[in-house]
């Protein structure tokens, strides 16, 4: 019988997660309650606050005696998160919860594999949910009303949580369809970049690789560098480096300062190539802070609005991407499309700068293995170009 584990601060939320194991239940599931709440439990748990804090090297007496909330819920999270790696059979993960459960829980599934169904009901899903969500595929759902009773409106919310997650714990629960044993390759990718992308990801299954495709979007790079960091990609086709951009300028999709450093530091095979390297995102035009209202900006839609990056800033972005590749530890190539770095750097197109772009372009020559083609990054042979030598590369360590 599939297993989902409930993770809550039993203090303040007892009577909540006591309906919600009694509705799991009833929906043909086993159970298994982790208190996470530093106060006297509400209903009696399965792991204890006790077991969670010593897990998370506190006590938990002397995380009630200080009365340092945010301390509490570091130990709790930490602790819980080592629970939940620990437990067998877990089928999926379910939590509700204020600004501090919510945290807690987030802290909990962060160390899950990605396909192990993660849902957090929290009063805190209808903003910024980043802090939460991290790289991992955690499921929020917003509360509507703050958890506190079990009343006419939160039973529908609880309830489609609970159904949501019985209902992906019976489905992890299946036997898994025999591997695909083709070795993985990640790809970062944008609009800007998608036939680069699409070419490469073409030669790449030909020559017998499984790709899986990041949307260059913050959130996309960091995941991207996680799953490096995992130790699941044999190599990486780095195509879509603008998050770096992005961190550099200010705009909204930085994937922060270790973006393109993971596949270095951990010798994985990595081609990669400065795409989109001309822009910087930000929201709907309105939302542009008013120290670029001089600079050259295009609506791509009504939900995000491209600046193009200076020369000054295209040098610095070379500069970057040189140094963090000077510093792998692994095969890597370099590849600059001396046509245009994007959809929007072609002659002809909004973005089209050559003098931007050869800032970046110089820069980039003082990368180990840069190498200048003179095409632009969408031509189908680029992005060819940049699968043969991956392959190359993968080949030539694994000899």
């Amino acid at each position: 019988m599939a297993t989902v584990v409930l993770v809550g601060t039993l203090d303040t939320k007892g009577a909540e997660y006591a309906w919600l194991r009694e509705r799991v239940r009833e929906l043909g599931c086993d159970t298994v309650l982790v208190d996470v709440g530093v106060g006297p439990p509400e209903v009696a748990a399965d792991v204890s606050a006790e077991e969670v804090a010593e897990a998370g090297g506190a006590s938990l007496q002397a995380l009630r005696d200080a009365g340092d909330r945010g301390a509490a819920v570091t130990a709790m999270g930490e602790g819980a998160a080592i629970i939940l790696a620990a437990l067998d059979p877990v089928d999926a993960v379910l939590a509700v919860g204020g600004s501090g459960g919510s945290s807690i829980a987030a802290r909990a599934v962060r160390d899950l594999p990605i396909g192990l169904p993660k849902l957090i009901v929290s009063t805190m899903a209808s903003g910024d949910v980043s802090p939460y969500v991290g790289a991992k595929d955690v499921t929020l759902t917003y509360s509507v009303v703050d958890i506190a009773g079990v009343n006419r409106l939160s039973r529908l919310i609880l309830g489609n949580a609970a159904a949501a997650a019985a209902g992906m714990a019976k489905a992890h629960a299946l036997p898994e369809p025999a591997p695909d044993e083709r070795p993985l390759v990640g790809a970062s990718m944008f609009g800007v970049t998608t036939p680069a992308v699409d070419a490469a990801r073409e030669r790449l299954d030909e020559l017998g690789y499984e790709v899986l495709v990041f949307h260059a979007t913050g959130a996309g790079g960091r995941a991207l560098e996680g799953l490096v960091e995992s130790g699941l990609l044999a190599g990486v086709l780095d195509l879509t480096t603008t998050e770096l951009a992005d961190d550099l300028v200010g705009g909204v999709l930085s994937a922060g300062p270790d973006r393109l450093t993971a596949a270095g530091r951990r010798g994985v095979p990595q081609v990669v190539a400065p795409g989109a390297l001309d822009m910087v995102n930000f929201g709907p035009r309105d939302t542009v802070p008013e120290r670029f209202g001089q600079r050259l900006l295009h609506v791509h839609n009504p939900t995000v609005t491209l600046m193009r990056t200076t020369a000054e800033e295209m040098g610095e972005l070379g500069r970057r991407m040189a140094s963090k590749l000077a510093a792998a530890t692994g095969p890597t190539a370099l590849f600059v499309p001396l046509k245009g770095v994007s959809a929007l750097d072609a002659p002809g197109m909004p973005f089209h700068d050559p003098v931007a772009d050869v800032a970046c372009f110089m820069a980039l020559e003082e990368a180990p293995g840069a190498e200048m083609l003179d095409m632009h990054i969408n031509d189908p042979e680029f992005g060819r170009t940049m699968a043969d030598r991956l392959h190359r590369l993968i080949s030539e360590g694994a000899q």
